[in-house]
């Protein structure tokens, strides 16, 4: 819910409210072979390069409104990348010369990292079972933010950017901020699940589960596929050319393996 102007909540000084979102997303498929791990594992790098993930972060900050101000990114071998971006509420203008006498003009890096705490943050992690012939893939994004911008407003945007089979993904406000009169605030708008924040078309499409601790502001939820079909899981082929039996195999071992992410467990397979 949007608060008019009128409904606002007059502050003290600057909000101080830090609000934290992790959203991890996995994709799982079955890979047969090692030439067929090896093939995904190039796939995934190729599609989720450090180049590639610096724009979805990019356009992350665009959405939640915030601005930004550094970017480090890095592809590893054999495989992985990450990106850190720093990001800030508003702008940050130029200081006046008598600010920073010996480096007039932009703020020096050391006070901009003072004065802006928020950032942006990917890592994936690309993985196989050497067993099983599962390979997953995982990519965490943290979004940190203080004052009024909310991390809450890119989760769309996220989910829609990586073709996800289970997600998992933690909220949590921190610290305080004061009103005009010197009340502590912990937190600054009504929340009582991630849900909230997620369309209906895409909650349509998957299981949920919420564990929240409400008087604490931590909300966690966590989602599931409900649709499957063994052709979106298979690389490089379709089940139409594997035997019935096959078909039923690949289908329990993918399954047991979101299984097992979703719920955060080992299960013991039937």
């Amino acid at each position: 819910m949007k608060l008019t102007p009128e409904q606002r909540i007059k502050l003290h000084d600057f909000n101080n409210l830090t609000k934290s979102l992790s959203f991890n997303m996995y994709d799982v498929c079955f890979t047969k072979t090692k030439e067929e791990r090896e093939a995904y594992i190039r796939y995934i790098n190729d599609q989720y390069n450090a180049e590639r993930l610096t724009s979805i972060l990019k356009d992350v900050a665009s959405v939640i409104g915030a601005h930004v101000l550094n970017v480090a990114k890095q592809d590893y071998e054999p495989q992985g990348a990450s990106v850190t971006m720093l990001v800030s509420e508003g702008p940050v203008e130029e200081a006046p010369d008598s600010a920073f006498e010996e480096s007039p003009g932009p703020l020096p890096e050391a006070a901009v990292l003072h004065l802006d705490k928020s950032h942006i943050t990917v890592h994936t992690y690309p993985e196989y079972n050497p067993v099983e012939g599962i390979s997953t893939f995982r990519a965490d994004i943290d979004v940190s933010t203080c004052g009024e911008i909310s991390p809450l407003k890119a989760l769309n945007y996220m989910i829609h950017s990586f073709d996800t089979d289970i997600m998992t993904m933690d909220y949590r406000v921190r610290g305080f901020t004061r009103d005009i009169n010197g009340n502590k605030l912990f937190i600054d708008h009504d929340i009582n699940s991630i849900q909230n924040y997620i369309p209906d078309e895409v909650k349509d499409e998957f299981d949920m589960i919420d564990v929240n601790i409400y008087q604490e502001n931590i909300f966690h939820t966590k989602c599931k596929l409900k649709k499957f079909d063994l052709d979106n899981y298979l690389f490089g082929y379709k089940k139409n050319e594997l035997y019935y039996d096959e078909q039923k195999e690949i289908a329990a071992k993918l399954k047991h393996e979101m299984d097992e992410i979703y719920y955060g467990r080992n299960i013991t397979r039937a």
